[in-house]
């Protein structure tokens, strides 16, 4: 997956844009951050962002969309797998995820992230939450993805036989806050490119995100009217609020 990656981001600009060979939907190429003001809701990277359908009902034969199939269906089944352990752990058997995260609704992210002449002053991705149940990512050797532990931002060591599993902002509203979305972001390197891979499980637009207890955290919310809101945020402040947009008021 790694070299199919790195050869496909070798390829010029605008071949990236429009290469038509590569029949992933309009967008799936992006770069930088369209809706920043500043230096610092600036992401040094580009990436591929494709969903699943794109790779599945592709009738390209090339080595990039078959190792992509192979390795989507394979991280797809451990996603699943990893849910059901997961919801099991809080006492919670459910058909859930199998029956809202389907083919068509998850995605493939390939990213990329330049050597950066200018670093530390911007990040290779913004501090953010992902927004969607889990996402299983696969990183190179040369690290910079760090989280958010006990209030500190500490380094996710590299570890090229791992993988790594990040809760994302729906796992927490219908755990209930039992399972927390980790804040995650990635730093630049001034001498080094950096590759990784991420598979992102999400539900169809229009599922329901409820909470599994009660009494609940989170009001009832749709994903599609999550990932609305998290738009808006972004287009006003330049940064996405999330999950506190749909806590339940106090009375």
């Amino acid at each position: 997956m790694r070299m199919e990656q790195i050869k496909l981001f070798k390829k010029p600009f605008n071949e990236k844009m429009n290469d038509k060979n590569l029949k992933f939907s309009v967008g799936s190429y992006r770069w930088g951050t369209p809706t920043a003001t500043c230096l610092q809701q600036l992401s040094w990277s580009e990436a591929f962002h494709v969903p699943l359908t794109d790779i599945t009902n592709s009738s390209d034969f090339s080595s990039l969309s078959s190792t992509m199939e192979q390795f989507a269906t394979t991280l797809s089944e451990l996603a699943h797998k990893l849910a059901r352990i997961l919801s099991e752990k809080m006492g919670y058997k459910s058909k859930y995820f199998r029956e809202t995260c389907l083919p068509h609704t998850c995605y493939l992210r390939m990213n990329r992230y330049p050597a950066c002449p200018i670093s530390p002053e911007v990040f290779g991705l913004m501090p953010h939450t992902d927004s969607d149940f889990l996402t299983i990512l696969h990183q190179d050797e040369i690290g910079g993805l760090q989280l958010v532990r006990d209030g500190k931002w500490i380094s996710v060591k590299p570890n090229p036989e791992a993988l790594i599993i990040n809760i994302g902002d729906l796992f927490q509203a219908w755990s209930n806050g039992v399972y927390k979305s980790v804040e995650h972001r990635v730093v630049t390197n001034k001498a080094k490119e950096r590759f990784s891979t991420a598979f992102f499980l999400c539900p169809s637009y229009d599922t329901e995100i409820r909470s599994c207890f009660e009494p609940s955290v989170y009001r009832r919310f749709t994903f599609k009217e999550f990932r609305q809101q998290v738009q808006e945020d972004v287009k006003k402040f330049g940064y996405k609020v999330g999950l506190p947009r749909f806590l339940v008021s106090s009375h």
